[in-house]
């Protein structure tokens, strides 16, 4: 077969030379493929000579080449722009920016010398090319035809490979250029073929700045977060054989340390790059490794690009290629422990363009997406069992934050490093609070209008059960929160964030309106119109589900990440990851223990937490496709929006925790002092 595949790239190749002195294609469409033609034969060159023995400064020139089309300064008259592609294309507009970015995905092919995946997305652009250089130009029906018949054909190969490479720890591209590369040597940065800026080259700088002590304390903390997962979740990391390490260029000396850290607990490394292919890709978030972003706005402007081939029949190909794939790799699946994955934040806010050009699900094509999450995530979980793995998440900046970048990374591994104990205590005295009541009144101060009521399980046995985890630094660092699941039935009232990042989008004055526990109205004011505003929060946040459930419900503790945010006028750009420790929150979508459910957990002082489903998760008992919804998206309202977190007991008293943004509760005053400081 890879002789074939040989075969096979070497006569695309051949043909693509040939594209750019043809006249053979009409314009405005030869423009296009010469252009196009021209890109490819770069990443040709990348493919069949490598990059050995070029200089950092020719291949930072390399870089700029390959992604120069689509930066800030060029979008305006890129084909991977919707709206510029229409332009000049009219009608064929949308197919051919779908194509393109399918050409552009082939860069990290020719890195890891992928020469299937590589060939198969040459011969896509040859076959189309064919099709306008006849006498008679296809009809833009045909050549949508032409592109679905590429996803269906190749759906079941390009699934496999995704799940194997999530899984598998052997010969993985990203590990080898970690462990065998001189990381002292900023080169390394670009032999992974992804996009390299500033943010990556000043921060691999500076973690070279760093003494190796405090790189492997950097990393213990983030793998005994994860061993630490499997402990308090009573959960046995023996029986695990790989880890799922999901990073950003420009951290491989910490990666480094944490691989050898994970291989003392007797785990490999697995490391997958984001999706690529189209049948893979998933909205514009990146899961897995990743370099720089060159323009958040073409991942934008893509996000729903799978529109072109979104029907039943696509849903249920790529059902069967997940199912036959986890098949193939069920003892992969099986000692697999779950992801590790590390952050990053800093980078200047993305407020989103809406361009009517793009790719947009149809309400049909809506409730496919969501039937093939749910479907997916249940395939999935039969082979990477819920109740089997675990996780842990921790963040750190990139310098594009400011000129204090050095300050506030050293403030981030002060803030990940917290002294638990102290913060268990205090946590563990406002969980005991929350249990003597079933109701939790949260208002916003000021202009915030939070009005909620949030109604809590019902202990049966206050002695050995609880509502809330006290959240200490393990699979969700840094500390500081206590969280629960609330009763749908009686939650309900208005959640108001003046303005809040969620998945890296600006959200300003939203509002969001709950009853009986589930989103029934909502509004925010980015766009001009009510009608944008409503869209922009039924892609990114309800995901396009009539209703949304409140999953979570918490609050934060973690007023030494409030008061650096604040000192340092960054609060806009810490992840929720971190933002959620300053405040309540509240999660919109499942629960803190999707497909958990039924696994006991327990806090340190033994008590069970109970509060692990909700009457929407409930279902899966009869129906699992109805109980889950396959997202969960943190809201907080910051301290300085808080009025007031009160408990409420059976006779209408009211015991305050929190009031005008300060903590009152006895026992938990110390979670104040770094206001004061």
């Amino acid at each position: 077969m890879d002789e074939w595949v040989m075969e096979r790239y070497e006569l695309a190749k051949e043909r693509i030379a040939q594209i750019p002195e043809e006249k053979t294609a009409e314009e405005p469409y030869r423009s296009f493929f010469a252009k196009e033609a021209v890109f490819l034969q770069q990443v040709i060159a990348v493919m069949d000579k490598g990059i050995q023995g070029k200089s950092l400064e020719e291949l930072q020139k390399q870089n700029h080449e390959l992604y120069q089309d689509i930066l800030p300064e060029n979008y305006e008259n890129s084909y991977g722009n919707p709206a510029y592609a229409q332009k000049m294309l009219g009608e064929y507009g949308k197919a051919f920016t779908f194509l393109y970015t399918e050409l552009h995905g082939v860069i990290a092919y020719a890195f890891e010398k992928k020469a299937w995946d590589l060939t198969v997305v040459l011969e896509l652009f040859l076959e189309i090319y064919s099709a306008f250089s006849q006498e008679e130009i296809p009809t833009e029906k045909q050549v949508k035809e032409i592109l679905v018949s590429y996803v269906n054909d190749y759906c079941q190969d390009m699934v496999e490979e995704r799940i194997r490479e999530a899984i598998d720890p052997e010969n993985n591209f990203v590990v080898k250029i970690i462990m065998e590369s001189d990381l002292n040597d900023l080169s390394y940065l670009y032999q992974s073929g992804e996009y390299v800026s500033e943010n990556e080259l000043k921060t691999a700088e500076f973690l070279n700045s760093l003494s190796q002590k405090e790189i492997d304390e950097m990393a213990r903390t983030y793998t005994e977060g994860y061993r630490m997962g499997f402990i308090t979740g009573r959960k046995d990391i023996t029986k695990k054989k790989t880890v799922n390490v999901r990073y950003h260029l420009g951290f491989e000396r910490m990666v480094k340390a944490a691989i050898l850290q994970f291989e003392e607990m007797g785990l490999q490394t697995v490391i997958y790059r984001y999706a690529l292919h189209a049948v893979n890709r998933r909205n514009q978030f990146r899961s897995g490794f990743t370099g720089g972003i060159a323009n958040p706005q073409f991942d934008y402007d893509h996000r729903q690009d799978s529109a072109l081939f979104m029907d039943s029949d696509f849903v249920k190909r790529k059902l069967r290629a997940m199912q036959t794939s986890y098949d193939e790799y069920a003892e992969l699946a099986a000692v697999h422990g779950g992801p590790a994955v590390i952050e990053t934040f800093g980078e200047n806010p993305f407020s989103p363009v809406s361009k009517p050009e793009s790719w947009t699900f149809s309400e049909a094509q809506q409730k496919l997406q969501l039937e093939l999450d749910n479907e997916s995530s249940q395939i999935t979980n039969r082979y990477i069992k819920g109740d089997e793995r675990s996780f842990t998440i921790i963040a750190y900046p990139v310098p594009e934050i400011g000129e204090n970048f050095p300050e506030i990374f050293r403030e981030i591994v002060k803030i990940n490093t917290l002294d638990y104990k102290k913060y268990q205590k205090i946590q563990q005295t406002i969980i005991d609070t929350l249990d003597t009541c079933e109701w939790v009144e949260i208002k916003g101060k000021g202009e915030n209008e939070t009005d909620l009521l949030i109604h809590l399980h019902t202990l049966t046995d206050p002695e050995k059960q609880t509502n809330f985890e006290n959240c200490v630094a393990d699979v969700n660092i840094p500390l500081g929160e206590v969280f629960t699941s609330p009763v749908l039935a009686g939650t309900g009232g208005m959640l108001h964030v003046s303005k809040v990042y969620l998945n890296g989008l600006q959200f300003r004055d939203l509002k969001l309106v709950f009853d009986c526990g589930q989103v029934i109205d909502y509004s925010c004011a980015n766009f001009d119109t009510e009608e944008e505003n409503r869209k922009y929060i039924e892609d990114n946040i309800l995901f396009h589900h009539p209703k949304l459930a409140m999953g979570e419900f918490a609050i934060g503790t973690n007023t030494t990440a409030y008061v650096a945010a604040q000192k340092y006028d960054i609060a806009d750009k810490f992840p929720i990851l971190i933002a959620e420790k300053m405040g309540p929150h509240f999660a919109v979508g499942d629960t803190c223990y999707s497909w958990e459910e039924d696994t006991p957990v327990y806090n340190p002082n033994g008590k069970e937490i109970i509060a692990r489903d909700n009457e929407i998760s409930e279902m899966r008992k009869e129906d699992v496709s109805l109980a889950y919804f396959g997202c969960h998206t943190d809201i907080t309202i910051p301290y300085d929006e808080l009025g007031s977190i009160r408990t409420i007991d059976d006779d209408g008293e009211m015991t305050s925790i929190i009031e005008d943004g300060r903590f009152v509760l006895q026992g938990t005053e110390a979670l104040n002092e770094p206001f004061e400081d």
